[in-house]
């Protein structure tokens, strides 16, 4: 069976309004949820951005889905912060939380006013950051002093179980360096043979846990409908890594934006008016080694696709298997 997930994205939906979708969500089938985690969103047309770790418990509460969080602990958050967050979640709700941890974008991390490093450097961080996180969560009094600094720090509320902690990434290297601490792994759609090399590349350095991928997607009664959505609030994902990790502003990728046609689009979003056609989409991601799919309709209008997408593709998607 393969989980089929809702994605809630906070860059695009006010955050009370995406708490009726998600419940929705729940309603119309789907088994799980994930949001993201931005301090801006991706383009200024966008034009939210709430706080996801303060969303997330009135989502976990208002549901009874299990919910995972896309974030980047190392510049913004201070590991010891996100391991409180995190303990205090799955203990309010236990088994239903995970999250995915990555080494961030920049638009979201510059407010610091620390540098941005590069790559490799965060990469390095990052392990750093799941080493104390997962002390932390173990119970630890934790002292560090490396790229990230810690000094005698202890999360007195714990749950029973420890939460999973995944992996969020992109190419094979990511995911073959994640597979020496991730409890599973999270990736976005792409090609079909760069995605089996990704889930390859994880499993043969002997990564463990279930493999996600975010989709983005756009539907709509007419096959012009859907691209114009995806052309007005999705034209972002034309900006690939490792671009898309280095710009600073939601104006910059409007501006590195601004000529893409309508039909752009296609390449970054699974656009069609008819759910069938994503279904066979959705199912090749199965095929290629997927456990759970995340369905992220990038309008902001999520009423309708909930419903379609309850009815005519979610039970089917459930329903296949590798």
């Amino acid at each position: 069976m393969t989980v089929v997930g809702f994605h809630a994205s906070h860059e695009q939906i006010p955050p009370q309004q995406l708490l009726r979708d998600v419940q929705r969500a729940e309603e119309a089938g789907f088994d799980a949820a994930m949001c993201s985690d931005h301090l801006a969103p991706w383009g200024v047309r966008q034009g939210e951005s709430g706080h996801a770790w303060t969303w997330l418990g009135a989502a976990l509460q208002a549901t009874r889905l299990p919910f995972g969080v896309v974030t980047a602990p190392g510049q913004r958050y201070h590991p010891a912060v996100i391991a409180q967050a995190i303990a205090t979640l799955e203990s309010m709700f236990p088994g239903r939380f995970w999250a995915a941890f990555g080494s961030g974008e920049a638009m979201n991390e510059h407010v610091t006013g620390d540098p941005w490093p590069p790559k490799e450097e965060r990469d390095a961080r990052l392990l750093e950051v799941v080493d104390v996180t997962r002390r932390l969560l173990a119970g630890e009094e934790v002292t560090h002093d490396g790229r990230i600094r810690v000094d005698r720090a202890r999360v007195w509320s714990l749950p029973a179980v420890p939460p999973t902690l995944v992996a969020a990434a992109v190419g094979e290297e990511t995911a073959r360096e994640a597979a020496t601490w991730a409890d599973g792994l999270i990736t976005v759609d792409q090609d079909r043979e760069a995605l089996r090399r990704v889930f390859g590349a994880y499993r043969e350095a002997g990564g463990r846990g279930p493999l996600a991928v975010q989709v983005h997607l756009s539907w709509a009664p007419s096959r012009d409908e859907a691209l114009a959505i995806a052309h007005d609030q999705w034209r972002n994902g034309l900006v690939q890594p490792p671009d898309s990790w280095e710009l600073a502003f939601p104006e910059q990728f409007d501006a590195r934006t601004a000529d893409a046609a309508p039909e752009d689009l296609t390449r970054a979003v699974q656009v069609s008016a008819n759910p069938a056609e994503h279904l066979a989409r959705l199912l090749e991601l199965v095929e290629a080694g997927a456990d759970r799919v995340f369905l992220h309709h990038v309008g902001t209008e999520q009423a309708a696709f909930i419903d379609a997408f309850g009815e005519r593709v979610v039970p089917e998607l459930r329903g296949a298997a590798r």
